[in-house]
């Protein structure tokens, strides 16, 4: 492999690899005195480009080294391999020539969300576990790619560093599983179905009679064919959710408003235990009973999503906080900024604990105390609610303190008022030419 040597901000990268083995290396060959050997130093960095050569010559991965003006300086063979295009060919092309980024609906990446771009832009590795790269024969390749940029003393941008990987056995795997999950679990649905039915019929007293210890025995069967249905769906629900299966109808929803009325609805569940609810909308706050409320204009909070999803979301949230929560309150609110549309659920609960955080929205975990045994549950609800605010280009996260209770927090692209208007207008007109 021939060396690559470009310059950026009047500095000299040799090879990849070759700049970090450089700087360790002449940590490790200065003495106590500060004087550094140069033939020694000289000897061994070159001992070191012929490994990181040998590396970047070897590794499966693709490794893409591009200059400040996003022009592609280094691209080893396996970037070779898995975009199509000759190394000798890709260098001093614009990356996006060589590195054309699709969606899974065949959409193009805009610089707004390429990961390459945004490095430069925001200054920080940027990862994309979704990406799929349109080779150089056109074929449609799964991507894990991670982006890293290399600033100078001022902090400023000038290369980047891509790294990438074809994940198209891994997808085809996944989507195996996926596949798998989702057939069985529809399967299940239909005989559990049947045998809760039959059990609701034996319960009936106008149906049929049984004593208080058969009773007993049909409620315990009747419950735990219940769990067994809900695990089902959340299967089905999470397999959808995977694979972008989730039926999904975005429209344009005001969320204060539609925070207010769910939670009307969600408030039974939490008076069941005694525990007050309260709706805080901006700086506003109320019961979610009713009450009184000084009658000023709220901010509208505008987004784009389908309502059922994030109804869907919110409820499995709102619904946890009342579980984990034994006394004190449940808080509903909403806040945002120019650009996002917050939403929060808060308890008082028994928080969780640091190292679960983390964990937290993956698919089957369940954070392991007592309180988690007792209760219950898939460990599929967080997850879902993951995917689900994912469709929406948003975040979900939670913060919490053990025996003080969590807050989940929700972020949601916001339409400013005259996007919203924009979107009412187009609505209203296709109403009426249809």
């Amino acid at each position: 492999m021939e060396q690559q040597t470009i310059y950026i901000g009047g500095g000299v990268v040799v090879g990849l690899l070759a700049l970090v083995v450089i700087f360790i290396l002449i940590r490790k060959l200065r003495n106590k005195s500060g004087i550094v050997n140069d033939e020694k130093l000289l000897a061994n960095l070159r001992d070191e480009k012929l490994k990181s050569d040998i590396i970047l010559n070897t590794i499966e991965d693709g490794v893409v080294l591009l200059d400040e003006q996003k022009t592609i300086q280094l691209f080893n063979p396996g970037a070779s391999h898995i975009t199509g295009w000759d190394a000798g060919e890709a260098r001093g092309l614009d990356y996006h020539a060589v590195m054309k980024l699709v969606n899974d609906k065949e959409e193009a990446y805009d610089d707004k969300k390429n990961p390459l771009n945004r490095a430069y832009k925001e200054g920080v590795t940027v990862r994309d576990n979704k990406a799929i790269l349109v080779t150089r024969s056109d074929k449609r390749i799964p991507l894990s790619l991670s982006v890293s940029p290399l600033l100078d003393a001022r902090k400023q941008v000038r290369a980047a560093v891509a790294v990438f990987r074809d994940v198209s056995q891994e997808r085809r795997q996944e989507q195996q599983r996926a596949e798998f999950i989702s057939t069985a679990s529809h399967e299940m649905r239909t005989p559990v179905a049947a045998i809760e039915g039959y059990l609701s019929l034996a319960l009936n007293d106008k149906v049929s009679t049984i004593d208080t210890r058969a009773r007993s025995y049909l409620e315990k069967a009747h419950s735990s064919t219940q769990h067994l249905g809900q695990l089902f769906q959340d299967l089905l629900t999470s397999a959808k959710a995977e694979d972008g299966r989730l039926a999904s109808h975005p429209q344009l929803v005001e969320i204060g408003a539609f925070l207010e009325q769910l939670a009307q609805d969600l408030r039974f569940s939490a008076e069941k235990k005694n525990l007050p609810v309260e709706l805080v909308i901006g700086s506003h706050t109320t019961g979610a009973g009713g009450g009184s409320m000084t009658k000023t204009v709220r901010p509208l909070y505008y987004a784009n999503v389908d309502p059922d999803r994030i109804r869907e979301v919110v409820t499995n949230l709102f619904d946890n906080a009342v579980k984990y929560t034994s006394e004190g309150k449940i808080s509903l609110g909403i806040t945002g900024n120019n650009e996002v549309v917050q939403i929060y659920i808060r308890d008082t609960g028994a928080g969780i604990p640091p190292e679960d955080i983390k964990h937290l929205f993956q698919k089957f975990y369940r954070v392991d105390s007592s309180a988690t045994r007792t209760i219950g549950g898939t460990g599929l609800g967080l997850f879902i609610c993951r995917k689900i605010i994912e469709m929406y280009n948003g975040k979900i996260w939670v913060e919490s303190e053990l025996d003080k209770g969590s807050t989940f927090y929700i972020n949601l692209p916001r339409l400013s008022t005259q996007e919203a208007a924009n979107i009412q207008k187009a609505v209203a007109q296709g109403v009426r030419q249809a």
